[in-house]
């Protein structure tokens, strides 16, 4: 895929959502970081209906740490794998207290030392909490870098560079949440919807559908 193509489909995505939001609800970088630890593996809907129970009662590392395992696993047990996704929240905690005065930092190096924070939590909470130019490649955006072409890889690293490389930079800081919203609500990975896609005539997947 050539420059000018990127460019266009990213100017289209742009101006169809001038202002792409992550679909997890939160409203600090320390609710975002937890939502998104129990994510892995999670639907955001479903993240949302725990968070929204724990998040009244706990939303700070010091009072979700004063849940212990047993009380968090209460509020998030509807998650999948929620047991060591509350161990791994509580340690946590633990750690932001200790070691960042209970504050999220803000490198990936920091915050890929939390436990269940691996590249791609990380990468969300630098983009989204503090509007870094990270590219978090889930399974949205490797099935969409590939199929449309946009950025080829055999893996969620290689897609990654190249989507940091190709993506045109005025739209780098967005292009993460238009990504995940194409891959969730039009390039599907049983069946895309190609003929309701915006950018179908800019994609060059092989094997277009129709929407009958």
């Amino acid at each position: 895929m050539n420059a000018a193509k990127r460019q266009e489909i990213f100017r289209r995505l742009h101006e169809d959502n001038p202002e792409p939001k992550t679909e997890l609800a939160y409203s600090s970088p320390f609710e975002l970081l937890i939502a998104v630890i129990l994510s892995a593996q999670s639907t955001d809907v479903g993240v949302n209906k725990a968070t929204s129970r724990l998040y009244p009662v706990a939303n700070t590392p010091q009072t979700i740490y004063a849940l212990g395992v047993e009380g968090l696993s209460e509020y998030i047990k509807t998650i999948g794998l929620f047991n060591s996704k509350a161990r791994n929240v509580i340690e946590t905690c633990r750690l932001l207290l200790e070691h960042h005065a209970g504050e999220v930092p803000q490198t990936r190096e920091a915050l890929e030392a939390l436990p269940g924070v691996g590249r791609k939590t990380a990468n969300v909470v630098l983009n989204t909490a503090f509007r870094q130019l990270t590219m978090a490649v889930d399974t949205h955006i490797f099935r969409v870098s590939n199929r449309t072409g946009i950025a080829p890889g055999k893996n969620v690293v290689e897609v990654e560079q190249k989507l940091m490389k190709f993506v045109p930079r005025q739209y780098l800081l967005d292009a993460h949440h238009w990504l995940i919203l194409h891959g969730r609500y039009v390039c599907l990975a049983r069946r895309p919807r190609c003929g309701s896609c915006r950018i179908e005539d800019l994609c060059e997947y092989k094997h277009k559908t129709s929407d009958d």
